[in-house]
């Protein structure tokens, strides 16, 4: 008896999930190191602010070579492109669980940065192509879900891997899984169009001659700067300040991310019908959160309360910054949120050095501060930005 085939609308939504999945790991290699520094520094015999460097480098190897990247392979068949990529980060993750020194980490870090943003660049048109005409929204939105969890709960669930199987063992098994998605990936993905390449015309550059647009970009590299000082150190900080055990800051910071899932809803319920004034709201909410968390480090009580306000207005950020810089550059959306892309790592990368200079020359306890300035900055930016608006409105024809 032959079996029932296959359905267009199933196959495609299991297409939809194996991307789905692809972004989980993709998003997640980028973002799990901040879970596993104080055990890989211990291991490599480094510092925590030498090792939060390799935060830096894949954040700015994104910046740097993102946007042109994407346009130069975007004209490279889907499911090619996307199988090369898993089995990259496949490979690095390997690397990654072998390296004997920063160096080689170093390294482990560079070569999948180069993959992540054309991955970002051109899931979400694969993703409308897949689901067919009319589904495009909801395929989009499935891809990004796995973007979401793994800002979310990637790095929670790679420190709780790492308090079992050693911070190698939990790349090992990323390198596992993405080697999978990507027989998956070869086996299931149909070929489809292709973009040609992109040439950026002056349309699209017109934008960056607009001095608010470009102030939208500033206010995203501030927002990340304030928000990466002290996140990227932050399993550091549960460990030395508020004296979690080591096996136990993967369950803190998974508590951490379920509350960010709160602040990606807010923030996308917000955004929508004022950009600048959800980034004042979530910049204040974050910044007291960050403020609280030194003080209130051995109240473990008062300690969760501070990484509620700090989780939710850190998740927010994500979606309201993204949103505002596209709306901002809506005659040019795929650049502006490219831009956005590359302004979030560059505000990634400069919140790692800033940290770990924190740490080195005034100590860990001093992040909470030097984080709350620079969101206090970016709130600065954000009225001014909004007070310039209304005044422009008040203008008479």
């Amino acid at each position: 008896m032959q079996s029932p085939p296959v359905s267009p609308v199933n196959r495609s939504g299991l297409q939809i999930l194996i991307m789905t999945v692809a972004a989980f790991i993709i998003v997640t290699t980028e973002f799990l190191i901040v879970g596993l520094l104080p055990a890989l520094a211990r291991d490599l015999d480094i510092s925590i602010d030498l090792a939060g460097q390799l935060v830096t480098l894949f954040a700015f190897t994104v910046m740097l070579f993102g946007p042109l990247l994407t346009a130069r392979l975007a004209h490279v068949e889907r499911k090619r492109l996307f199988t090369v990529i898993l089995l990259v980060f496949a490979a690095s993750n390997v690397l990654a669980a072998v390296a004997s020194n920063i160096w080689i980490m170093a390294l482990a870090r560079f070569i999948p940065a180069l993959g992540l943003p054309v991955f970002w660049g051109t899931a979400s048109e694969t993703a409308g192509q897949l689901a067919g005409p009319g589904q495009a929204g909801k395929a989009v939105s499935k891809v990004y879900m796995g973007i979401s969890a793994a800002l979310v709960f990637g790095v929670p669930l790679g420190t709780v891997a790492a308090d079992t199987l050693g911070w190698r063992g939990t790349f090992w098994v990323l390198a596992a899984i993405a080697l999978v998605i990507a027989a998956l990936m070869h086996l299931a993905m149909p070929t489809l169009p292709t973009s040609p390449k992109v040439s950026v015309g002056e349309k699209q550059t017109a934008i960056l001659r607009q001095p608010r647009f470009l102030a939208h970009v500033l206010l995203s590299v501030l927002t990340f700067t304030a928000m990466f000082t002290s996140y990227t150190y932050l399993a550091d900080i549960l460990e030395r300040l508020a004296d979690v055990p080591a096996s136990q800051v993967g369950w803190w910071l998974m508590g951490f991310g379920a509350v960010g899932m709160l602040g990606n809803h807010l923030g996308g319920l917000l955004v929508d019908r004022k950009p600048l004034g959800a980034m004042v709201l979530f910049l204040i909410v974050m910044g007291a959160g960050m403020l609280a968390v030194v003080p209130a480090a051995h109240n473990h009580l008062w300690l969760v309360v501070a990484l509620i306000a700090w989780g939710i207005g850190y998740t927010a950020l994500f979606p309201v910054c993204q949103v505002r810089v596209m709306q901002a550059g809506a005659k040019a959306q795929a650049l502006a949120a490219s831009l956005n892309i590359s302004a979030a790592n560059a505000g990634i990368g400069l919140g790692a050095i800033v940290g770990g200079l924190g740490i080195r020359h005034l100590g860990l306890a001093s992040l909470g501060l030097i984080a709350t300035l620079i969101a206090a900055a970016a709130l600065v930016v954000a009225v001014l930005m909004i007070r310039s608006r209304r005044d422009l409105q008040a203008v008479p024809a």
